[in-house]
Order: structure tokens, then C-alpha cells, then sequence
């Protein structure tokens, strides 16, 4: 097994376990964790940089300042992602978080087509169409929208979009967005400490260790994620990523003890047979496409 099919399976395991992470920090408010989150990433990135040599950000930066928009974008966009996730694994909504990102690549599809003018093939259609039938579903039986899943997919299907386009590698774009977040994060904890009300140093050892690596466990399973995405094909990465929610989804039923009724059931297996549909026609695409290079019509 290549190393990009080991990155891979180390990064989406790591997304799929992170809910323990969180829930072990259930008694901090999520806002504070989100703070520590942004404000321990952005040394995490500055030592990731140092180490690989790329050190060329900050001249970037000088020399095309509109970049600093642009990430600063999407970091709010990964501020949203973070603090929606983390907020529904510490008040038990683990398995509306493992949704989200269950409709995540379909929504992908979906931003492809109304944003980049994409055309879907007739499978990945009747996956959105199926799967947007099971988010109905969902919607019906609650008697309200799965805002925690449409939130999760939606800020990182967005901050999917966005860095297609983004002109820095992928330890220096999450270097920039870490920094954008720094200021306003660390003002925070700091007026909270001010305040006597921060958790950082006024409770346990081990909640102090926690929050201080909780910029390794952000940082980490990106890093792993940029490292596969260049050493193994996309339909394999797009394949593996489900192991995430899969991880999530057991965790909220086995460790969390989370309740799922069996019309809430239909819902998830509706959105699992688009995303298999969806699989299917990936692989078999992918297929074609190599077919087609061999004989020279690609």
C-alpha cells in the first residue's frame, strides 16, 4: 500500500474519531474551544512551514495582497465548519454531523453545476435527486430543517470551492487562514481570562493539554489529506472519505448512545443509496476515462 492510500485512511480516521476529542471538552463552551482551535493551529502551521521549507508566504502575500481576502474567506468559512461541528458533538448530535458530511460530496456536485457550469452525468443527478428526497424526508419527520448537516456540508462544500482556485499550497493556505483567525481568537481568550472566566489554565491538567493540542488534531488530518490527494487518484480519495462518517455515525449510536428511530432510519439509508449511486457512477466513470486515454481518446 502507497503512502497516499495510508495518508488517506490516517486523515479521514482521524476526522471520524475526532468527535471523542470533542466530547472529552463537552463541559467548555464550544465558542472558547473554537478560540483555542484557531489560536493553537496557527502554531502548529508556523512550525509545519518552517520544517518543509516553505517560506515563501508572507513575500506572496506582499507581492498579491488581494489574497488576504480570498483567504480570508474561506478561514471564515472554516471558523463556521469547526464551530457547528463542534458545538453538535459536545450536545449530543454526532449523527447529524456524520449526515452532513455523508451529503457533502453531493453537494460538491451540486455547487459544480450552479457555480462552475459543470454537467453531471445522468447517475450523479439521480444521486442529488435521491439524496435531496431523503433530506425532505428528514425534514418532514423533524418538523424542521437538518440545519447542523446543511450547515456542516454547506460551509465545507463552499470551502471546497473556494480553494480550487486558491494560488498557495496547502499547508501555507491553512497557515494564512490560521493567522486571519489568530487576532480575533486570541483577543477573545485573553478577555475571557481577563474576565476569570476562561477555562485555560483554571481547570484541569487535561483539559489544559487538551485544548493546547487541539491545533495538532485540526491541523494534522489536513496535512495528511493535501499529502494523499497528490499521491492517489481522486475517485479512490472520494471513496475512502466516507470512512469519516461512517466512524461518527457508529461513535453517536455505540459511544454516545444517541437514539434513531426508524423513520429517522429511512432518511439515512434514502442519503446512503444516492451516495452509493453516486460511488458507482465515480468508479465507473473513472474507468472510461483510463479506457479512453489507452486507446488515445482521452
Amino acid at each position: 500500500m502507497n503512502r497516499g492510500l495510508w495518508a488517506a485512511i490516517a486523515c479521514y480516521v482521524m476526522w471520524g474519531l475526532l468527535p471523542l476529542y470533542w466530547k472529552a471538552l463537552a463541559h467548555i463552551p464550544a465558542h472558547e474551544i473554537l478560540a483555542h482551535r484557531m489560536t493553537w493551529s496557527l502554531g502548529f502551521c508556523l512550525v509545519v512551514l518552517a520544517l518543509s521549507g516553505q517560506r515563501t508566504l508572507w513575500k506572496q502575500l506582499r507581492a498579491k495582497p488581494s489574497m488576504l481576502g480570498t483567504y480570508g474567506f474561506t478561514a471564515l468559512l472554516l471558523s463556521i465548519n469547526w464551530f457547528v461541528y463542534i458545538w453538535a458533538t459536545t450536545h449530543g448530535h454526532v449523527l447529524d454531523a456524520s449526515l452532513g458530511y455523508f451529503i457533502n460530496p453531493l453537494f460538491s456536485v451540486f455547487l459544480g453545476v450552479v457555480v462552475l457550469h459543470e454537467k453531471p452525468r445522468p447517475l450523479q443527478w439521480a444521486a442529488i435527486g435521491i439524496a435531496l428526497v431523503g433530506v425532505i424526508w428528514l425534514t418532514i419527520i423533524h418538523g424542521r430543517v437538518p440545519v447542523i448537516a446543511l450547515a456542516l456540508a454547506g460551509s465545507f462544500g463552499i470551502y471546497g470551492l473556494a480553494k480550487k482556485r486558491s494560488e498557495l499550497s496547502s499547508v501555507q493556505g491553512l497557515t494564512l487562514e490560521t493567522a486571519v483567525l489568530f487576532v480575533p481568537a486570541a483577543a477573545f481568550l485573553l478577555f475571557q481570562d481577563a474576565r476569570g472566566v476562561g477555562s485555560f489554565g483554571h481547570t484541569s491538567v487535561q483539559d489544559g493539554l487538551l485544548l493546547a493540542f487541539s491545533g495538532v488534531v485540526t491541523a494534522l488530518p489536513l496535512m495528511f489529506f493535501a499529502m494523499a490527494a497528490r499521491r492517489i487518484p481522486l475517485n479512490q480519495l472520494g471513496f475512502l472519505q466516507f470512512i469519516a462518517p461512517i466512524l461518527q455515525f457508529s461513535l453517536g449510536i455505540i459511544a454516545f448512545g444517541e437514539t434513531l428511530s426508524s423513520n429517522r432510519l429511512v432518511g439515512y439509508v434514502v442519503i446512503w443509496i444516492a451516495l452509493t449511486i453516486f460511488v458507482f457512477d465515480n468508479i465507473r466513470g473513472t474507468k472510461r476515462y483510463h479506457r479512453g486515454k489507452a486507446h488515445g481518446v482521452a
